[in-house]
């Protein structure tokens, strides 16, 4: 019989730089990562310091990496995990790199070549073991990665670009839009799209309303905008994400319970956090 079964798995949920410390011990302080396993095949989003979690995972459990990889955008936080990750540099495992903003600058392989090399880095990425595959694409291109699943891409606003997913599968949506910045007076109709109806929203919500005004430009957005963006879209279930290092556990916690007032169900990621759908 076919697997028609979701999961998604948080293994980072910080943005900008990883804060790891006695203060966000149960929020994790790793950032962005998230794998969603669509029956049996495993996509990964975003290659933060989480990814380094993620592949350490896979090697005690002896699973071979047959990974596609969709990156939203290519700044730092979102991809230093990309060179820890160990099943990579084993034979047998097959790697797919997916970028959409990154063309500007010679695509997504030139952008790995360059982290990975001298001298920022003391392995060169033509040392990986793996079979590794690189496929630029455009924001608005339709992706389909594996039979049975569709991915849709946007643009958003964030200073170099980003790009935002909406994964279909088995008549099942999740988006994952981070990292942008929402206005107050309308939403981006492709953003929107994205979001429309999914049973689950991992969103960027680093800031909180007060802090926002501090930071416009910056690419981010609150949580409070993301709630009312959460039930224009009529999500299912939001997941706030992408939070801001200097939200320790305290401050996260009354983010949650704050977040959850407002919107009936809304959970908060963290690292370790599990969604069956």
């Amino acid at each position: 019989m076919p697997n028609h079964s979701i999961t998604v798995r948080i293994w980072g949920a910080r943005g900008s730089i990883p804060c790891p410390g006695p203060d966000t011990v149960r929020y994790g302080g790793n950032t962005s990562c998230v794998e969603i396993t669509c029956g049996t095949h495993t996509l990964v989003f975003d290659a933060g310091s989480g990814m380094r979690v993620l592949g350490n995972q896979m090697m005690r459990d002896k699973r071979t990496a047959d990974i596609d990889l969709f990156l939203s955008h290519c700044h730092i936080d979102h991809l230093i995990g990309r060179p820890f990750f160990a099943p990579a540099f084993e034979k047998g495992s097959r790697l797919r790199l997916w970028a959409g903003n990154v063309q500007p600058a010679g695509g997504i392989k030139e952008a790995i070549h360059k982290m990975m090399s001298y001298p920022l880095f003391p392995i060169e990425i033509e040392m990986a073991q793996a079979e590794i595959e690189f496929t630029d694409f455009e924001p608005g291109d339709t992706l389909t990665p594996q039979t049975g699943i569709v991915i849709r891409t946007a643009d958003l606003q964030h200073p170099g670009g980003a790009v935002g997913y909406r994964i279909e599968h088995a008549g099942k949506a999740i988006a994952y839009v981070t990292d942008t910045e929402m206005t107050d007076r309308a939403f981006d109709p492709a953003m929107l799209a994205l979001a429309k109806n999914a049973d689950v929203l991992i969103i960027d919500s680093t800031y909180t309303d007060n802090e926002l005004k501090d930071h416009v430009g910056w690419g981010h957005s609150s949580w409070q905008q993301t709630v009312k963006f959460a039930d224009a879209a009529e999500v299912a279930k939001l997941c706030l994400y992408h939070h801001d290092p200097e939200h320790d556990d305290a401050a996260m916690d009354r983010i949650a319970a704050a977040a959850a007032k407002m919107r009936h169900g809304t959970i908060v990621a963290h690292e370790g956090l599990t969604i069956e759908i």
